[in-house]
C-alpha cells in the first residue's frame, strides 16, 4: 500500500499547511494512527472515512474533520479514486482565540468537540484560493497566515471578530505601531508572530483589530507599501527581476501581477511611460 504524498505549503512557528494526496487504496479500515497535533483537515477531492471509535465521518468537500491530538482514528476509502486535502496544524494559543468555547472542550491540549463541521461556498474558494496561491507562490509568508486564520474563523463558525468595532485612540495607536513595524523593512518577509511581537499583542488579535481600524488586511496594507516604494524605483531600474526580490516579493511574475491588479499596468509598461515624459 502506497503511502500518501504530502506537500508543505506553508510553515511558520504557528502553523503548518499541508496538501496531502492519498491513493486511496486501502478499502477497509487502515492500522489505528493517531494525531501528533490538533488539525483541521480540508477535503477537497475524491471522499475517504474516518472512523474515530464507534463514530464513523465521511470526509467530502462540504466539510472540515477535527483531528485532535492524541487521538486514535482508522481511515477507509470505500469510493475508488482517493482523496486529497488540505492540513492546517495550528498553535494551540492561537486556535483558542480563534474557536468559539462551545466547539472546544476545556483541559491541556486543546480538543474539538465535533468530529466535523459543515463550511459553505466561500470556505470552499478560500481553500481553493490558498492552495493555488501557496503552491504558485503568489501568495508571501504574512498574507498565507492571514488567508488562513479567516479559514479558521470561517470553519468552525467563530465571529469574525471577538472584540468590538471601535476605532478608539488606544487602537489606532496599536495600529500605527504596526505600520511602523511594516514600514522599517518594507521587503522582510515578515510573519505575523513578528510582527505581533513587535505591537506586543498576539497575532490573532492584530489580524482583527488592523482590519477594523484600516479597512484592509495586515498583508494587503504591507502589499501597498512595497507597490508604492515600487512606483519610486522604477524610473532608474535596469533589473525587474531584482527588485521583485528587493521589495519581498517571491518572483518577477508575482511582482508585476500585484503591480498589474492595483495600477492596471505592468511595472514595464509603468516605467516606460515615465521615459516619455
Amino acid at each position: 500500500m502506497s503511502e500518501p504524498s504530502t506537500e508543505l505549503l506553508l510553515k511558520t512557528d504557528a502553523l503548518a499547511l499541508r496538501d496531502i494526496v492519498c491513493a486511496g487504496q486501502c478499502r477497509h479500515r487502515s492500522e489505528e494512527e493517531f494525531a501528533e497535533a490538533t488539525c483541521l483537515v480540508f477535503p477537497y477531492r475524491g471522499v475517504y472515512v474516518r472512523h474515530l471509535g464507534r463514530s464513523d465521518a465521511v470526509a467530502e468537500a462540504n466539510q472540515v474533520l477535527f483531528f485532535n491530538h492524541g487521538e486514535g482514528y482508522r481511515i477507509s476509502h470505500p469510493v475508488e479514486g482517493g482523496d486529497a486535502c488540505l492540513s492546517l496544524a495550528i498553535g494551540e494559543s492561537w486556535l483558542s482565540e480563534l474557536a468559539p468555547q462551545d466547539q472546544v472542550c476545556d483541559g491541556d491540549p486543546l480538543t474539538f468537540r465535533q468530529q466535523r463541521l459543515r463550511i459553505d461556498a466561500r470556505t470552499q474558494a478560500l481553500v481553493a484560493v490558498l492552495r493555488h496561491s501557496l503552491r504558485n507562490g503568489v501568495a508571501d509568508t504574512l498574507q498565507g497566515e492571514t488567508l488562513l486564520l479567516t479559514l479558521v474563523r470561517r470553519a468552525v463558525g467563530g465571529s469574525t471578530s471577538s472584540h468590538p468595532a471601535r476605532r478608539s485612540l488606544g487602537r489606532q495607536k496599536l495600529v500605527d505601531r504596526a505600520k511602523l513595524v511594516l514600514s522599517s523593512d518594507v521587503g522582510r518577509r515578515w510573519t505575523l508572530a513578528d510582527v505581533a511581537a513587535e505591537v506586543r499583542v498576539s497575532p490573532v488579535y492584530l489580524t482583527q483589530l488592523f482590519q477594523q481600524v484600516e479597512g484592509m488586511p495586515l498583508y494587503r496594507y504591507q502589499l501597498r507599501l512595497r507597490l508604492s516604494r515600487a512606483l519610486h524605483l522604477l524610473e532608474r531600474c535596469n533589473d525587474l527581476g531584482a527588485l521583485s526580490l528587493e521589495l519581498g516579493f517571491s518572483s518577477h511574475s508575482h511582482f508585476t501581477s500585484a503591480f498589474r491588479q492595483v495600477y492596471e499596468r505592468t511595472p514595464l509598461d509603468f516605467q516606460r511611460s515615465l521615459s516619455l515624459r
